[in-house]
């Protein structure tokens, strides 16, 4: 047997010992395109570039973040969770209990009223400029004399919030909120955009609207907390009249969650989920190829992985 060989066996002897101390990674997936998107990443990354094996687990926020209080290996990883909308689960899990780790990198949230690029060069560039007869004119596209905003589907959480800001912010004088199916909605912008009509809706990042559409966010007054209440159905069955928002929402950051339990039962994969670093744009981007295009979740994921070696690299520390 050569020195070669030797010392190619032992590599393989140590590769396999490694292996075998590394514990298989569950990862939640909660229903949304852009946590799939995460999900699927996050998986592809541990298996192609950290030699491990990973499972995925379907799940809502409660469940995943309970399962990975448990540390038992049953779901490990939350891999998108938008702050502060979830703050309630850090705050236990996290901050409380500490059972739970979030990584240090993240990427940027952001939520309000879009159009299309043609509007804004028509002017309208604030929301304060939906909350004028001009825009009452522009924003009719049934003919009844009132402008229309979408402001997402029923039963949406966010669909509340701004509800509440077609209020507040005096655009209910001119334009009258809709709530339609986002499927419903999204085939009507289409065509919309391909006439170049005005059309105004709720929109956030990342979403594969951005990619698909010329469109911008409008300008609202910074975040407030003293001037941002938002009450819940179920906590006031007066919500409505006793919410009131006059500032654009809090920016969101998005991050990832792990189980600290990982870093003994796999610390390859722990510190690869601390590290993690997405960008909006390229999530916005995939969730296009998937949605919009059709893509198959794991070659748009592949082909991203491998067009960005670096990126990669830099989450496994070695750049």
């Amino acid at each position: 047997m050569t020195f070669k060989t030797v010392l190619l066996t032992t590599a393989l002897a140590l590769g396999a010992t490694t292996a075998m101390a590394q514990e298989k990674v569950m990862i939640g997936e909660p229903s949304w395109p852009g946590a799939k998107i995460m999900a699927n990443l996050i998986g592809q990354v541990i298996e192609g570039r950290l030699g491990g094996e990973v499972g995925y687990a379907p799940g809502a926020n409660a469940v995943i973040f309970e399962a990975m209080d448990g540390g038992r290996g049953d779901i490990d990883v939350h891999p998108d969770v938008w702050l502060p909308n979830q703050s309630s689960f850090t705050d236990k899990y996290v901050d409380g209990a500490g059972t739970v780790a979030l990584s240090e990198g993240s990427y940027a949230g952001e939520s309000g009223f879009c159009v299309p690029n043609y509007v804004i060069e028509a002017g309208v560039t604030s929301v304060f400029d939906l909350a004028t007869p001009d825009a009452q004119t522009m924003f009719d596209t049934n003919g009844d004399g009132m402008g229309e905003i979408w402001v997402g589907a029923s039963g949406w959480a966010s669909t509340n919030v701004h509800l509440v800001k077609v209020r507040d912010y005096g655009i209910g004088t001119f334009v009258e909120p809709t709530t339609e199916d986002e499927a419903v909605f999204y085939a009507r912008l289409k065509d919309a955009i391909a006439e170049e009509q005005p059309v105004a809706f709720y929109c956030y990042k990342p979403h594969y609207v951005h990619a698909l559409y010329p469109v911008t966010i409008l300008e609202e007054p910074a975040y407030d907390a003293a001037s941002y209440t938002i009450k819940t159905p179920d906590e006031d069955a007066n919500w409505f009249e006793n919410s009131s928002i006059l500032t654009g929402d809090e920016k969101k950051t998005v991050r990832v969650a792990h189980s600290k339990s990982l870093e003994e039962r796999n610390p390859a994969a722990a510190s690869f989920l601390a590290a993690i670093d997405m960008d909006s744009d390229n999530l916005s981007q995939l969730t296009y190829q998937v949605v919009v295009e059709g893509g198959d979740t794991a070659e748009v994921v592949a082909a991203w992985i491998e067009a960005n070696g670096d990126i990669v690299d830099g989450w496994l520390g070695l750049n």
